[in-house]
């Protein structure tokens, strides 16, 4: 019986297309991302990427879309157990860790979720769990974008990682209280983590204090 054979490489597909676009981001940022790489990449023609998306951008949001996939939000379910705080508080946790991973794709995520299917469940989730606690689906609304602004904004750059490492860099003549500020690139992710907890336990408590003036709930 005669048998067809095996394609040397895979068949391309938008998952494999995205893979390696996510991972080209991950190693050299957006501007690294060009048909004519991704195509080298897969081992294929570059036309052959526009059967499954038409333009680069389209590949990008692809890739966004994968990372905002990888939030947990089973914490934001019905029937989940915790209280809203909470719940956001281990959703955020979740959602830096996601763009800790790939943060050079954080500026597509920035631009609001579109039309992406992971992102709009995202936002849904939220949306949803702060109206089934009792908040007025206008301030739902805010809570989901200051969420996002704070989420997003801990993750495009590192504070702890912006100071070089040199002893002498900040003359104490200039700087008298930077003395220590070589040290930190050294204890950047310990930094970085504490502050993200530190503004994001403020910003719940903030809200706590809003939710107890809306009354019985």
């Amino acid at each position: 019986m005669w048998r067809m054979a095996r394609p040397r490489k895979p068949l391309l597909s938008r998952d494999r297309i995205v893979e390696a676009a996510g991972a080209l981001v991950d190693a050299e940022g957006l501007e690294a991302v060009s048909t004519r790489r991704l195509a080298a990449a897969l081992g294929v023609s570059g036309p052959s990427l526009y059967n499954h998306f038409r333009t680069k951008d389209e590949i990008l949001e692809a890739v966004a879309d994968a990372v905002s996939a990888r939030v947990d939000l089973s914490m934001l379910e019905p029937g989940d157990g915790r209280d809203w705080r909470t719940a956001l508080h281990d959703w955020a946790h979740s959602y830096r860790a996601a763009l800790a991973d790939h943060p050079h794709i954080v500026p597509v995520l920035a631009r609001g979720p579109g039309r992406r299917p992971a992102g709009l469940r995202l936002a849904d989730a939220v949306f949803g769990a702060m109206t089934r606690a009792g908040w007025p689906p206008a301030q739902a609304t805010r809570i989901g974008a200051l969420m996002r602004y704070f989420i997003l904004g801990s993750a495009v750059a590192s504070f702890a990682g912006g100071f070089v490492d040199d002893r002498g860099a900040y003359d104490p003549a200039d700087y008298p209280h930077l003395g220590q500020a070589h040290l930190l690139a050294d204890r950047q992710r310990e930094i970085d983590e504490s502050a993200f907890e530190t503004g994001l336990r403020a910003l719940l408590d903030g809200l706590c204090v809003q939710y107890e003036a809306l009354g019985p709930h």
